[in-house]
């Protein structure tokens, strides 16, 4: 009898765990497409970062700025290549988001130390940065075409953005945003393409420098450290990489580090014809002078600015959700798996809710878009990036010593905490300098 009431309980228990990972939004649906993968990671990857690399480019210069970009878009495709393979290294079972990965290689508890802090920084931070991003976008259109209309402070235009996102909040999990991602892929492929044409249209600015923009050995290096975070702040698909993968079907047959992958190498191409063009061509023109987003910088011909500025915005609203759905998980597994609350409508309607009034009330409070996009790049995007996956892939595989997986994981291991030490510094410094000179609630 005993023994049939324990296997009663735990058919029981079993069931209850089904019915939550069901109806939340991670493992609620496994049916998407290796091709949904590709323009997820292109949301999650070109974004707000795209328009600050000509910016960054002008305080690395051209020799230490090429290398940095291309190594970093190197040493990202293969933390990220790592990533996939290590979804499902374990026969049965799939690792679906990224800090269950940091318990299997750290231990239970050390694992959610680790991961779970600094994940929530990259995703919370990121959809903060976009809030303010969206919010500048609209204002830009604003004024570009009413030259001579009422003048409208940043926070009214974070709001209306804000506003998009308290209602698709609510759509349930990754394959219900699909379209919206698709959506967001395309538009930025779009105002890549429009920053970059415009720039050469537009021509080298005459009496171009490209220098240093600050004459002083403190402004010289603090900027190449911001520079150094908005760089690292341009390569984040890795934060929400294994819950994308989570939504592809998977067999021992056909497992879905396949699809995914295929998909991540199509992602890597598109964000390389992104990022390449815009930042050395947007600093070739602009040289030292360039603005913090070069769509900023490109005034003429209105009409083009005023697209480029509606494609971000649509692009922000879809990497906004992108990056919430991961925070939203972890939201809705706390409230139902340990505080024993019931799934439903009302509770995701609360919490999202919640959640989204949290990031509109920062970024209309700390509307800095350059300091915070070296701040975030150095402080969280560097870890879960550059360097984490090669810890963690240390720590399960335990290659041979100074054999080249050995190397190739302690070089990025070296560079990812050089970043993570250096750039936050230099961003600091220039969130300080944007606070003082910004005028509060613009």
């Amino acid at each position: 009898m005993g023994t049939q009431g324990n296997d009663s309980n735990n058919v029981e228990t079993l069931a209850k765990q089904k019915e939550i990972d069901d109806w939340l939004p991670i493992t609620s649906s496994r049916n998407a497409k290796w091709w949904s993968s590709t323009f997820h990671n292109v949301t999650a990857m070109v974004g707000a970062g795209v328009l600050s690399l000509p910016y960054a480019m002008a305080h690395l210069g051209w020799g230490p700025g090429v290398v940095i970009l291309i190594l970093s878009w190197i040493i990202t495709l293969y933390t990220l290549w790592q990533m996939v393979e290590m979804h499902e290294m374990v026969p049965g079972k799939r690792f679906d988001r990224y800090h269950e990965l940091g318990q299997y290689a750290f231990g239970e508890k050390l694992g959610l130390y680790i991961v779970v802090p600094q994940q929530l920084v990259v995703e919370v931070g990121v959809d903060i940065v976009y809030m303010v991003t969206g919010g500048k976008s609209l204002q830009k259109i604003y004024n570009l075409a009413q030259p001579n209309g009422k003048y409208i402070k940043t926070s009214y235009f974070i709001m209306i953005f804000a506003s998009a996102q308290f209602v698709l909040a609510h759509l349930p999990n990754f394959n219900s945003i699909s379209m919206v991602s698709l959506a967001a892929a395309v538009m930025s492929l779009s105002y890549s393409i429009i920053a970059s044409g415009a720039s050469i249209s537009k021509g080298v600015e005459h009496n171009v420098d490209y220098g240093p923009p600050s004459s002083t050995t403190p402004g010289k290096v603090f900027g190449f450290l911001t520079a150094l975070g908005d760089v690292a702040f341009a390569y984040a698909g890795h934060n929400v990489v294994l819950e994308i993968q989570a939504t592809l079907p998977s067999t021992p047959e056909k497992p879905s580090k396949g699809p995914m992958w295929k998909g991540v190498v199509f992602a890597y191409i598109v964000v390389a014809l992104c990022y390449f063009p815009v930042a050395l061509i947007g600093y070739w023109v602009f040289g030292n002078k360039v603005k913090d987003n070069i769509l900023i910088s490109l005034e003429k011909p209105t009409w083009l600015i005023i697209v480029a500025n509606a494609f971000v915005v649509i692009h922000v609203i879809g990497s906004y959700q992108l990056y919430a759905m991961p925070v939203f998980d972890m939201i809705e597994t706390v409230l139902v798996k340990k505080l024993h609350f019931k799934p439903s409508r009302m509770l995701r309607f609360v919490s999202r809710n919640t959640y989204v009034a949290f990031t509109m009330f920062v970024g209309i409070t700390f509307p800095f878009f350059g300091g915070l996009l070296g701040f975030f790049g150095g402080f969280a995007f560097a870890p879960t990036t550059y360097f984490l996956p090669c810890v963690m892939w240390l720590a399960i595989y335990k290659p041979r010593r100074f054999s080249l997986s050995w190397y190739a994981n302690w070089i990025c291991i070296v560079l990812g905490v050089l970043l993570v030490v250096l750039a936050p510094i230099g961003a600091l410094r220039s969130i300080i300098i944007s606070a003082k000179t910004y005028k509060f609630y613009s």
